[in-house]
């Protein structure tokens, strides 16, 4: 079927047809008349099916016939489990790569508590008490947020899916995250010992991260097709924003990558296991182990990340070239790393007064931070040799 070209299925009390996309998908529509006799033609956006496609249908008309009619109609009642097995099955595993982390955390802590409720009694006081309870063992904020923002998802679904007619989690306020985001940053001595006390495989790991910014995911899972060492890039793919993005390679981290590819046999993954050829999983044993062998305290190997950024921005890079590195969806999520360049303000607000701000001992460790020597293994910090063009 090209391209534009529709395929239709007629019924009594409407009709259905299917039009290919440029895309080579197949988007669904419904084509009836409402209880006036107006006809309707508009897009199912949940059916990937014919018979999705005839229940949207069926759904629709009778919808439209009851609003006009002032019909109310005894809706079956659907529990809280039930809407989260839906959710699941019907929808998370079709649209998120992350939808295994969404049951966990529906099985681990939402279904033991909302499980048997009907949605028509969750309500945002019952919501709040589950945030005190999660509150109370111990659980972050933040955690709690990602647990309400599955369920609203959830909830509007449902309402999509005519189970509900409203949704109680559009009332609850998200807490406050930011109090609990760590702002956690390798300084250039630091890095110096970091780099010291990692084993050697872990070495070009980390350049990777203070070099590119990319996240531990996308590290683990890059191939060597997505490196052009010729062009100096590296494709990421399959990003959590959802959006591919190029970064440059400087120098450093191109002459990182020749050497390692030189050295491993014809493997598909940049960073593999020796002994299974596959990608590494996890370093964090050995990341932690050489931070504690450095006297490295509270360093996350996503604060590598929080680097990156942080250099850049203290480099002068613009804040849509970084959001742009990072890979962010919104230039929201980069801003946070803007509120790191203290000396800079200084210096901006010092202009106004006609002063001239002396660096003291400020500005030497600016400098080494966005200068740094390759020393004792220790990588140039990105800002000093990145292609931002």
């Amino acid at each position: 079927m090209p391209a534009g070209k529709k395929t239709r299925w007629n019924f009594g009390f409407g009709a259905i047809y299917a039009r290919k996309t440029k895309a080579h998908g197949v988007r669904w529509y419904l084509d009836y008349r409402d209880a006036r006799g107006r006809r309707v033609q508009k897009v199912a956006p949940l059916a990937v099916s014919q018979e999705e496609a005839v229940i949207a249908l069926k759904e629709t008309v009778r919808c439209e016939f009851d609003a006009e009619y002032r019909i109310k109609r005894e809706r079956e009642k659907i529990t809280f489990e039930h809407l989260a097995d839906m959710y699941i099955n019907d929808y998370a595993k079709a649209n998120k790569r992350s939808w295994k982390c969404d049951r966990y955390r529906i099985e681990a802590s939402m279904k033991p508590f909302f499980g048997q409720y009907e949605l028509q009694s969750v309500t945002p006081l019952v919501i709040e008490r589950y945030r005190a309870g999660r509150l109370d063992k111990g659980i972050s904020r933040s955690s709690i947020n990602r647990e309400i923002t599955i369920m609203k998802r959830m909830f509007n679904l449902a309402i999509d899916w005519s189970l509900t007619d409203s949704n109680p989690f559009v009332k609850v306020k998200l807490f406050s995250e930011k109090d609990t985001q760590k702002e956690r940053i390798l300084e250039a001595e630091e890095e110096g010992r970091l780099f010291m006390a990692s084993p050697s495989y872990l070495k070009p790991i980390l350049r990777m991260a203070l070099h590119t910014g990319m996240r531990r995911g996308e590290i683990f899972n890059l191939r060597w097709r997505q490196v052009d060492l010729e062009k100096r890039e590296i494709a990421v793919l399959q990003t959590k924003s959802g959006k591919n993005r190029i970064i440059p390679l400087n120098e450093i981290l191109r002459v990182e990558l020749a050497g390692l590819k030189n050295r491993q046999d014809k493997g598909e993954f940049v960073f593999a296991n020796p002994k299974t050829g596959l990608p590494y999983t996890e370093v964090k044993k050995s990341f932690k182990g050489a931070c504690k062998k450095a006297g490295i305290e509270d360093l996350r190997f996503h604060d590598l990340r929080h680097t990156f950024a942080t250099r850049l921005i203290r480099a002068g890079v613009d804040i849509i070239t970084v959001k742009e590195l990072l890979g962010h969806y919104s230039i929201r999520m980069t801003q946070r790393y803007t509120h790191s360049n203290q000396l800079q303000k200084k210096l901006a607000v010092e202009r106004l007064a006609g002063n001239k701000l002396e660096m003291g001992s400020e500005g030497p460790n600016l400098l080494h931070i966005c200068d740094a020597a390759p020393s004792v293994e220790i990588a140039r910090p990105v800002t000093g040799s990145v292609s931002i063009n």
